[in-house]
């Protein structure tokens, strides 16, 4: 991977700019790669548009900006009707499969249903970080040590044990999906 540019978009209130600065930390503190973030939202707290893109990169990155996503998140239908257009060719769409139904089927797209996980495990809060364990297992962008460190030291205190479970329940059904992937048919 020379580099990656990732863009993660929802509704403010799903945890878009957390998952973003996840993945950024893990990628940048603990696995040692260079990495970017800026956000953009809408002027409410919750309820608007908001995305964060991501640059993750093992050489140092000179321009935090991308026009073409190599990886597009997103977590609400709004999102990928307004940011699936701009993705490359070769890119990859993830998303939240129970909320989007997407249109650009030409493209690698995978979906995971991470806003029901998350409710399984209690609380529907945590659906970014089930997409942040998706995009991990899905790209590889990060280790999954470093991603665990950086959901340690990022959520608030007292909720780590459920947002790891709820990366471990992300990443676990997108390897899930690569070994189906991968297998003959």
């Amino acid at each position: 991977m020379a580099s990656s540019g990732i863009r993660i978009a929802g509704f403010g209130g799903q945890g878009v700019i957390l998952a973003g600065m996840v993945i950024g930390k893990a990628a940048a503190i603990y696995d040692g790669k260079f990495a970017t973030l800026t956000q953009s939202f809408g002027p409410e707290a919750r309820g608007s548009a908001c995305s964060a893109q991501l640059i993750v990169s093992d050489e140092p990155i000179l321009y935090p900006y991308f026009a073409q996503p190599d990886i597009l998140v997103v977590m609400s239908q709004e999102a990928q009707a307004r940011f699936a257009p701009e993705l490359k060719p070769a890119g990859m769409l993830l998303y939240e499969e129970d909320l989007i139904h997407p249109d650009h089927t030409s493209i690698r797209h995978y979906g995971i249903p991470a806003t029901r996980f998350a409710e399984e495990l209690g609380r529907k809060l945590v659906l970014n970080m089930v997409m942040v364990g998706f995009v991990t297992a899905m790209t590889g962008l990060a280790s999954v040590e470093a991603v665990r460190k950086a959901i340690s030291t990022s959520v608030p205190r007292g909720t780590e044990e459920l947002n790891l479970a709820a990366f471990a329940k992300g990443h676990g059904y997108g390897q899930m999906l690569l070994v189906e992937a991968l297998s003959p048919a």
